[in-house]
C-alpha cells in the first residue's frame, strides 16, 4: 500500500494574503491559519494552533483575491518539511501545508466576488414558457 499524505484544517487567517512571484513567474503565497485545539468536549477556552500554508500558481491567485485577515478557510493538501540555515547558520526546519485545495467556511463575501455577481449579463438569457405552455 502506498503512503498517505494528506491533511485538512479549517481555521482563520492571521493575516491578509500578499501574492509573490518566483523568478520564473510562478504565483505564490504563505500564510498561517488559527486552528482552536480543545482539550475535552467541555472545555470553555481553546489552545490555538498555527498551521503554515503555501499556495502556488491558480490556487495562491485565488486567495489573494478573494481571502483576508479573518476570515474562515478549509484548507487541504499535503504536509512538506522544509529545512534551511538562517542568517546565523544554524538549520532550521519547519513543516508547511502545501495547499491544494481551498473551502471558503463563511459567509462573508469579498468585494471582489459582489462585484463579479452583479456584473452578469442577464440580457442573453431567454425565458422558458411554462408548462402550461407546452404542446404534449
Amino acid at each position: 500500500m502506498a503512503d498517505i499524505n494528506t491533511a485538512t484544517f479549517t481555521g482563520r487567517l492571521g493575516s491578509d494574503i500578499e501574492l509573490k512571484c518566483t523568478q520564473s513567474g510562478a504565483s505564490v503565497c504563505s500564510f498561517s491559519i488559527a486552528v482552536e485545539r480543545r482539550k475535552g468536549k467541555d472545555e470553555e477556552t481553546a489552545t490555538v494552533d498555527w498551521i503554515d500554508c503555501v499556495a502556488w500558481r491558480s490556487t495562491a491567485e485565488y486567495l489573494s483575491t478573494y481571502y483576508g485577515k479573518g476570515r474562515k478557510i478549509g484548507v487541504s493538501g499535503r504536509l512538506q518539511t522544509r529545512i534551511w540555515e538562517d542568517k546565523n547558520g544554524q538549520k532550521r526546519k519547519s513543516v508547511e501545508l502545501i495547499v491544494e485545495s481551498v473551502t471558503p467556511c463563511d459567509s462573508k463575501r469579498s468585494d471582489a466576488a459582489e462585484q463579479n455577481v452583479a456584473n452578469i449579463d442577464h440580457s442573453d438569457f431567454e425565458e422558458i414558457p411554462g408548462e402550461d405552455d407546452l404542446p404534449f
